[in-house]
């Protein structure tokens, strides 16, 4: 899922093309004008693969709307069979071509084609990417997948669904969770979509279970393994150490293993390092979540968790998982943001007035807008969280990966307070702001701080400006609080202005 016009999601068919692209011997005809082939591009500049995706374009343009477009359909097909030789053809139809009624698959099928033909309908207008990935994947499984043929071995065995193309950090997840199975003595049978082949999913039903890693992507697929083949899925994301921990416990559980050995030597260093900083630096941290709903119920287990962070806002864009989303937000106090209007989330962020934001590369532009730090969770995202090393955000290794990922961008917002320590050497100046914010930081804001209750006979509290002076001398990662425990002080007391002696007074107030 990548940026498109300020879209967290592309139109379902980009979906169904993450399948394609991360399967082998598959491949996909897409009826399509000649302006939907940008999609390419997600592929090969944003993911950075070596080669285009599985995809031949029918690419019809407006004269041919006058004559017979199912006839460039047809040879688009065959024309791909013959020069590509798949396992199996995927044929549908792109949101434009969506219109014009051709009915891909239903041609593609009287082609008496050699390779087996799976026809999928997205409407387009209707659904989107998430969606249009899962149904792929569920109508492959629904095509290929045979029962088990043969009695259980002595190894437990699991499939692994979900890790698409395209997918943030899926690559890396897929090593992660590999290792961890290998650990517990559970040996893997397909990963799909993420390098099977149409052949492997036939195979599918010989597993014992299945590890559900992206329920947007694999839930549709896995729950009718579990009604066809009473196949069981796991249910925990293994985000965070303490995900992972239960991820385990219920893999061993699934599988008939002793999970004993596995979770005394956790490897993870997160608990450490979060339990090692200074309190003051990372506990009670405002933290506002988006993403998808996979990642940001994850990351909002892990902020609150295991880090110790107050998280303040939480929300989604992905609508067939809001209910998810919204019994997450509840534990936290808070009411879920159900949207994908980047508008609305970038309203919610600036209400709640965060330190940190974990999000998308949507809330990456918002937040540097704003001022606030911000660390990448979910997709979409951009080129640069394709790195080049492993990074992982599941298992053990993952949860290093996070604190990194997450406490970088505070850490980095020391270099702010010690240009303020030093704006009155010569080499620096009052406006110099931090660099890591970009240019919403020159001159980098005070933080705002969380409103508080005033009695109706104080309207407003106001800063002399000898108090906000002192006030900015304050480190930056305690600031925020020393601002909204002064406001609370003279608010109680009916004070419209804080002087100095105002501010001392409310640090010695709640020293006591």
């Amino acid at each position: 899922m990548q940026l498109a016009v300020w879209t967290y999601e592309g139109p379902p068919h980009v979906g169904a093309m993450r399948v394609a692209t991360a399967m082998e011997g598959l491949h996909y005809v897409l009826h399509a004008p000649q302006g939907d082939t940008y999609a390419d591009l997600l592929f090969t500049m944003i993911e950075r693969r070596d080669r285009r995706p599985p995809v031949t374009y029918t690419t019809f343009q407006a004269r041919d709307l006058g004559g017979d477009t199912a006839e460039l359909l047809k040879a688009a097909a065959l024309d791909a069979v013959a020069r590509f030789q798949p396992q199996a053809l995927l044929v549908g139809a792109s949101c434009t071509a969506e219109l014009i009624q051709d009915d891909p698959g239903g041609l593609a099928r009287t082609l008496g084609l050699p390779v087996p033909v799976v026809p999928i309908e997205l409407p387009s207008y209707q659904r989107k990417e998430n969606w249009g990935a899962a149904e792929t994947l569920y109508r492959l499984v629904r095509a290929f997948a045979q029962p088990r043929s043969t009695p259980r071995g002595d190894r437990p065995t699991c499939n692994i669904l979900g890790p698409t193309a395209l997918g943030f950090r899926h690559r890396d997840d897929l090593v992660e969770i590999r290792g961890l199975l290998a650990r517990l003595g559970v040996d893997v049978n397909v990963v799909a979509p993420l390098g099977a082949t149409p052949a492997d999913l036939t195979r599918l039903g010989e597993a014992d279970f299945n590890v559900v890693l992206y329920p947007e992507t694999a839930g549709v697929a896995a729950e009718w393994l579990a009604r066809t083949f009473g196949q069981k899925a796991t249910t925990v994301v293994p985000i965070g150490v303490g995900a992972t921990r239960d991820f385990i416990a219920e893999v061993a559980g699934l599988a008939g293993v002793d999970a004993g050995p596995i979770l005394a030597a956790e490897s993870s260093r997160l608990p450490w390092y979060s339990r090692s900083v200074d309190s003051n630096y990372l506990t009670g941290k405002r933290v506002f979540v988006f993403g998808d709903a996979t990642h940001a119920i994850a990351a909002a287990r892990v902020a609150a968790k295991e880090l110790a962070f107050e998280v303040v806002g939480l929300g989604t864009y992905s609508r067939e998982q809001a209910r998810y989303v919204r019994a997450a937000a509840r534990e936290y106090g808070l009411e879920a943001l159900i949207s994908d209007d980047y508008l609305a989330v970038e309203a919610a962020i600036a209400a709640a007035q965060p330190e940190l934001v974990l999000g998308t590369q949507m809330e990456r532009h918002i937040a540097k807008k704003l001022g606030i730090p911000c660390a990448v969770i979910s997709a979409p995202v951009h080129v640069q969280d394709f790195p080049a090393r492993h990074s992982p955000q599941m298992g053990f290794e993952g949860a290093n990966v996070l604190f990194d990922t997450w406490v970088h961008p505070l850490m980095m917002g020391l270099e702010e307070h010690l240009l303020r320590m030093f704006r009155d050497d010569f080499e620096f100046h009052d406006d110099a702001g931090a660099s890591h914010l970009g240019a919403a930081a020159a001159p980098a804001p005070v933080p705002v701080a969380a409103p508080v209750p005033v009695p109706a006979a104080v309207e407003v509290v106001r800063w002399a400006q000898d108090a906000e002076s002192e006030l900015r001398k304050i480190p930056f990662f305690v600031r925020g609080k020393a601002r909204r425990n002064t406001e609370a002080f003279a608010a109680e007391r009916g004070l419209a202005t804080i002087t100095i002696e105002t501010l001392y007074d409310a640090k010695a107030h709640f020293a006591r």
